[in-house]
């Protein structure tokens, strides 16, 4: 049985001074301490990508800069799911005995070191090599035809339908230090923001940013250590084009690690969920039974989503607020489930939460990563 002993998560922002590797270093370093075990200790190390240093041997790099030598050493890139995945991996390495102490790493200077221009262009690359990166398609606009479709079906408009969505995610990060954004905003200034892929506005998006994130992964013992109770994926498409819009493999993949867990969805207290854009949140939340189909807005501006609402997700502002680096963005989602089921949180705290699932996807709703977690609470 696999238990996060660790937990390292830093402030994201436009944070100049350190590159990729440092903002790695970092966190690791947060998790190593939060853990109380030394590189020395460190017997696998499992690093995720980074578009400004795109090494292709990111963990043995990091592994040589913080002087650990691992038994196991892996890199990994499926988009926003990284994360996730690699702390599934971390789990599976500890299960078999091929590892003790894993340390699993992400972070990049990614709005810092280099161009929004650059960062666009190197997402879009999701995007089919031949029918759509060569129009000119990027990340935005993948989504906002997802958007588009979404709110068509269901007879909606970005006011109710996506709007509600951001307003929830920033009024939480005004109460993390580390989020990049904190000011309050209403449904009237998220539609009335920069237009960037219609429908989706400004403050639809999910800022681009600094930070790290990473997590020591083990053998349990301490009652601070989370219990990695269930682990699930579902890959079924890689290009939107391929999808099914009311399938993207969330359903699966969370189906996977509630089963795993030996659990239900309607005993989970807390939620962090993908938000690069607010129709991710609205797709994922209603394709997890989180919302019923169309009503994922309406649910935020009614406060199910709040921290003392009946499904409180992303206390910490997710990545429309809190802000995302890249792998490290979904990593936070897991940051701070790990501190809810902890109890410190702080002013964040959802009350009695022992039980937290997290989900990410990467590139265009097409990797899907679910992990369902225990604190020393909870029950099987």
């Amino acid at each position: 049985m696999a238990w996060i002993r660790g937990a390292g998560l830093t402030a994201f922002g436009r944070l100049p001074g350190r590159d990729a590797l440092g903002w790695q270093a970092s966190a690791a370093t947060l998790a190593m301490a939060d853990a109380g075990v030394t590189p020395r200790d460190v017997d696998g190390l499992v690093v995720g990508y980074a578009t400004t240093l795109n090494h292709l041997m990111p963990a043995n790099l990091l592994g040589e800069y913080l002087g650990i030598t691992p038994q196991v050493a892996l890199g990994a890139a499926v988009g926003g799911a990284t994360g996730l995945a690699m702390v599934a991996q971390a789990a599976a390495l500890v299960d078999a005995g091929a590892a003790s102490t894993v340390l699993v790493v992400a972070g990049e200077d990614r709005a810092s070191g280099q161009s929004t221009q650059t960062s666009t262009n190197t997402l879009a690359q999701v995007g089919h090599h031949r029918y759509e990166v060569p129009v000119g398609a990027t990340v935005p606009q993948y989504y906002a035809l997802l958007a588009s479709a979404y709110l068509h079906e269901h007879g909606l408009d970005p006011r109710a339908g996506l709007a509600p969505l951001a307003v929830a995610m920033r009024a939480h990060a005004a109460r993390h230090d580390g989020a990049q954004f904190r000011t309050p905003v209403t449904v009237g200034e998220v539609l009335s923001s920069r237009p960037v892929a219609e429908p989706l506005h400004l403050l639809d998006c999910c800022p681009i940013s600094d930070g790290g994130a990473a997590f020591v992964v083990g053998a349990g013992g301490d009652p601070r250590d989370v219990e990695i109770a269930g682990t699930g994926q579902a890959h079924l498409h890689q290009h939107i084009s391929e999808a099914d819009l009311h399938g993207f493999g969330a359903r699966v993949s969370a189906g996977r690690a509630l089963a795993e867990a030996g659990s239900e969805i309607a005993e989970v207290d807390v939620f962090g969920i993908y938000d690069s854009f607010t129709i991710t949140l609205a797709l994922l939340l209603e394709e997890l039974g989180l919302a019923e189909p169309g009503r994922a807005g309406a649910a935020a501006a009614d406060g199910r989503f709040d921290l003392d609402g009946p499904t409180p997700v992303n206390p910490h502002g997710g990545l429309l607020s809190y802000g995302h680096c890249g792998v490290g963005g979904g990593m936070a989602h897991l940051a701070e489930v790990v501190s809810q089921l902890r109890g410190e949180a702080g002013g964040r705290q959802v009350t009695g939460a022992r039980q937290g699932l997290v989900h990410a996807d990467g590139g265009v709703m097409s990797a899907h990563v679910t992990a369902v977690l225990r604190g020393r609470g909870g029950t099987r």
